[in-house]
């Protein structure tokens, strides 16, 4: 492979070598970092700027000192291995969504690790008095457990380890008794066709309630999730009011979207339908 005039030399390189460290891991199951800059003749540093770029990309996952392979056999990610992908678009969309939050509402936010990210928002925003949140998410609730002013209630049912949520029909009773003006939900895939969709029925069956239950549906997700169908559907597409996501997301699906008369928010600019504030 021979570089571009558009693409350096040494880009080519690094693709190059990441693609064999990314097959030395699926074929061993890890590597450390010393091994592999040993092996490669490369500093410690540039290997891992490369396992930076692999677990970008959900081809690796990244310890302490080296890197283990994915495990493709389940339908969907550990919930401390999600976390560290995608994540400093996930903490600018977090911080947006946190923006359309206000004193006094009733929020609903999924077990998903972008809605996380708007959490850690809201906490660091302070200033509440009356803010109610109810959620799913076990890392969520206790990250806004006892702080001054947002009151937290957890819905009941099964814990799943995969994700930290709680699902399962006994915390869908909740929704009959309180009014919630905003869902924040994240995806494991996003299309038009299908719109949010979940890896797993147990967490789209929690989810769909949620987003019954609300006023006002507002997808979080990065832009790995579009033009991914994922296995069971939550919300359609005409029932989201807004989407937020990042500058990557794809412009074909995010016109269609307008078209459709749902706002687009991008981290870093704004598309909203014609004729929209």
């Amino acid at each position: 492979m021979t570089a571009t005039a558009s693409e350096p030399a040494s880009d080519v390189v690094a693709r190059e070598r990441q693609e064999r460290i990314a097959r030395i891991v699926d074929e061993q199951g890890r590597a450390r970092v010393t091994e592999l800059a040993s092996q490669f003749g490369v500093s410690a540093v540039t290997i891992r700027k490369d396992l930076v770029a692999l677990e970008s990309d959900r081809r690796v996952v990244r310890t302490h000192g080296g890197v283990i392979a994915i495990d493709r056999s389940r339908p969907e990610l550990a919930f401390e291995i999600r976390e560290r992908l995608q994540a400093d678009e996930k903490s600018r969309i977090g911080a947006v969504a946190a923006t359309l939050i206000h004193d006094g509402e009733s929020i609903v936010f999924d077990a998903s690790t972008t809605a996380l990210s708007v959490a850690r928002h809201l906490k660091a925003r302070g200033g509440w008095s009356g803010l109610t949140v109810i959620t799913n998410g076990l890392r969520l609730a206790s990250e806004l457990a006892g702080h001054p002013g947002i009151s937290v209630l957890m819905l009941g049912g099964r814990v799943r380890w995969e994700a930290l949520s709680v699902v399962g029909q006994l915390g869908d009773g909740l929704f009959s008794r309180i009014n919630v003006q905003k869902a924040f939900l994240g995806a494991a895939g996003f299309t038009v066709a299908s719109g949010l969709a979940d890896a797993t029925e147990e967490e789209a069956q929690i989810k769909e309630a949620m987003v019954t239950a609300a006023r006002e549906v507002i997808a979080i997700v990065d832009h790995t999730k579009w033009e991914h169908a994922a296995f069971a559907t939550f919300c359609p597409t005409e029932r989201l009011d807004i989407v937020l996501s990042d500058e990557a997301a794809p412009q074909a699906m995010v016109e269609e979207l307008i078209g459709r008369g749902i706002e687009v928010r991008l981290v870093g600019g704004a598309m909203t339908p014609q004729g929209a504030a």
